[in-house]
């Protein structure tokens, strides 16, 4: 009887301590179109088990792989809203944030949450309904190649937003930390992602494009101009190797990028694009590379990245400072932007396999003890109260 009791009053204590969470910003959840799907639903799923309640706000049109998105009201216990969206380029990111926000906002969440700048361009609306506002910047947006002219004023105002509107702005790394304290003297707090340890996954469906355990280079992630993806192409088709360089992600609003590094790959058949990848596709890429290799000129916090290492990999990156921070001295880097510099250190590890072995020993346990999801989502609820 006592135990009954107790479970009753903790039961009733955790609905009192419940928050009312809505999340907006993301494109779809379930999904892995980007890293903020990625951390949207990771946080909103574990808070939802913790006895909190939350809404996802998703965009209504297709998945980035061309798909049919599922029609969905829950998923794990989060409750999924569809918002109107005008399906098109530079339109869809920005309608559908304000009719999220706009739903949200003149609903009783204790707590509406924001991811990336753009999105924060509408904090001043909870703002002005006396809401608590907590935004998320995923990294500088307005300093991707990808956009100009007015997009990239209103995500450069969107982040001016958040900080005059947002009651808390959580960055991901402390380069960004340091940015925002420099440029508009605003505190924020920093809390970098987590990731899962993963299962590892035999080489299978891999096969289909002649991919086996350790015969190939991987890039997985999005398909744009700031990840770098052309400085990889450029300095693979310089090196004499037998093993294959896999471009793993799918294209959203950079299709003319896309066409521009196909043609640069062009004659060269140890190139592969896979397109966008999920579930076991992406799980036997990361579990049976030889080398990942992230060659960004911009990141916010490199998810993929922290992926690729739980699963064991030699990471190869680029020496800016939010993919330094991850690695330490558990991956190799290049300097930015750099053709040759990428090449000698791709020819220097193709050509020893011990140091790729100690790399790939070290680089699951180091991370996966370094970001964790259930810690990112403590610290989270701690800023939302």
């Amino acid at each position: 009887m006592r135990l009954m009791g107790f479970e009753v009053e903790k039961k009733k204590e955790e609905r009192e301590n419940a928050v009312k969470i809505a999340m907006i910003g993301h494109k779809h959840i379930p999904s892995r179109e980007g890293g903020i799907e990625v951390v949207v639903e990771e946080l909103a799923t574990r808070m939802v088990k913790l006895g909190h309640s939350v809404t996802c706000f998703n965009r209504k049109g297709r998945h980035v792989s061309g798909g049919e998105i599922e029609k969905l009201k829950e998923y794990k216990g989060v409750k999924i809203k569809e918002v109107f969206t005008i399906e098109r380029k530079g339109l869809a990111a920005m309608t559908s944030s304000l009719f999220a926000t706009l739903s949200a906002s003149f609903s009783n969440y204790e707590v509406i949450h924001i991811h990336a700048e753009g999105p924060a361009f509408f904090s001043f609306i909870p703002y002005l309904l006396h809401k608590k506002v907590v935004v998320t910047i995923h990294g500088l947006d307005w300093d991707r190649a990808k956009w100009s002219g007015f997009a990239k004023w209103y995500i450069k105002q969107g982040e001016k937003n958040a900080v005059k509107y947002a009651d808390e702005i959580i960055v991901l790394s402390q380069g960004v930390k340091e940015y925002f304290l420099k440029e508009y003297g605003r505190e924020t707090k920093f809390i970098p992602n987590g990731v899962n340890k993963p299962e590892i996954r035999e080489a299978d469906e891999i096969k289909k494009w002649g991919l086996e355990k350790d015969n190939y280079v991987l890039y997985l992630g999005r398909i744009v101009p700031e990840k770098g993806e052309h400085y990889l192409v450029e300095a693979w088709k310089k090196i004499e190797s037998d093993k294959k360089l896999v471009i793993a992600g799918g294209i959203s609003d950079t299709a003319g990028y896309g066409k521009e590094l196909k043609e640069l790959a062009a004659g060269d058949d140890r190139i592969i694009f896979t397109g966008f990848v999920q579930g076991r596709l992406l799980e036997e890429l990361y579990s049976n590379a030889y080398i990942y290799c992230l060659p960004s000129d911009l990141e916010g916090m490199p998810l993929s990245l922290l992926e690729a290492m739980s699963y064991g990999n030699c990471c190869l990156v680029s020496d800016i400072a939010e993919c330094v921070e991850v690695v330490e001295d558990k991956g190799v880097t290049f300097q930015r932007g750099n053709v040759e510099s990428l090449r000698e250190k791709l020819e220097w590890l193709l050509g020893d396999k011990e140091a790729v072995e100690k790399y790939k020993r070290e680089a699951s346990p180091f991370i996966t003890q370094k970001y964790n999801w259930d810690d990112v989502v403590e610290k989270t609820m701690r800023v939302y109260r």
